[in-house]
């Protein structure tokens, strides 16, 4: 069947799309600078730019009001996904460093399923068999690599969308989008309170490290390394969520 373009649903519906588009371009724009001041100088503002626009176009295109999430919140899970998507295929992390971002969550999990507690650095340091000021470096190193978003937690396959508030139809959807923001809520209120409280600014707050040093009087440097951790502790307490189905 070939729609007919001409049909005034039809253009009804592509001029809402134009003008959530534009109205929401500034959106684009300031995505992509908080992102920005996150990553490497390699990567380009502009760059961002025209991957979130692809995601605005394709949010204004799919949304579908009275699902309790706004447009804005809609598309601002679909510009920073389309952004980490080509961030992702145009990666600059070195093989090793996702090496030892691996081997730091699972030196995490074999500590914490042994002592059955948060993992301490200096037992994290010793199961990788690195002095302390190495691991550091590490996890120094992996948080370059690091940007985080809903399906970075829960996996690849993992819609982010899925998460948003809203009504559904089907139960089953309801039930599973519950389950999954339990399970985030529980896992960040199971970290240590440093990092918990590193992870709240950073992520809620929107500071960035060295502002979230000058608040816990920490080095930038070292919050950086404090987020990191953190990130590889959510990801062995959600994977193993995941894979027990609890």
């Amino acid at each position: 069947m070939v729609l007919n373009r001409s049909l005034p649903g039809y253009a009804k519906v592509a001029d809402r799309a134009e003008e959530l588009v534009a109205a929401h371009l500034d959106l684009v724009r300031r995505i992509a600078h908080h992102l920005a001041a996150r990553l490497p100088a390699s990567v380009q503002i502009e760059d961002l730019v025209q991957s979130g626009m692809i995601g605005l176009i394709e949010a204004s295109r799919q949304f579908q009001a009275g699902q309790g999430a706004t447009f804005a919140t809609y598309a601002g899970i679909r510009i920073r996904g389309a952004m980490i998507d080509e961030l992702r295929r145009a990666d600059w992390t070195p093989r090793s460093v996702h090496r030892n971002s691996r081997r730091i969550a699972a030196a995490i999990h074999q500590i914490e399923s042994r002592e059955g507690r948060a993992a301490q650095d200096r037992e994290i340091a010793a199961e990788l068999e690195v002095t302390l000021d190495d691991y550091h470096a590490m996890l120094q190193d992996t948080a370059s690599a690091q940007i985080l978003g809903l399906e970075d937690l829960f996996g690849e396959d993992m819609e982010a969308d899925r998460l948003l508030p809203g009504e559904s139809a089907a139960p089953g959807e309801l039930f599973e989008r519950e389950r999954l923001r339990d399970a985030l809520a529980q896992a960040l209120a199971s970290l240590p309170e440093k990092e918990r409280l590193v992870l709240a600014l950073y992520y809620d707050e929107e500071l960035n490290l060295r502002e979230i040093g000058a608040v816990i009087e920490l080095t930038e440097s070292r919050v950086s390394q404090i987020r990191s951790q953190a990130l590889h502790r959510l990801r062995v307490r959600l994977s193993e969520w995941r894979q027990t189905g609890s």
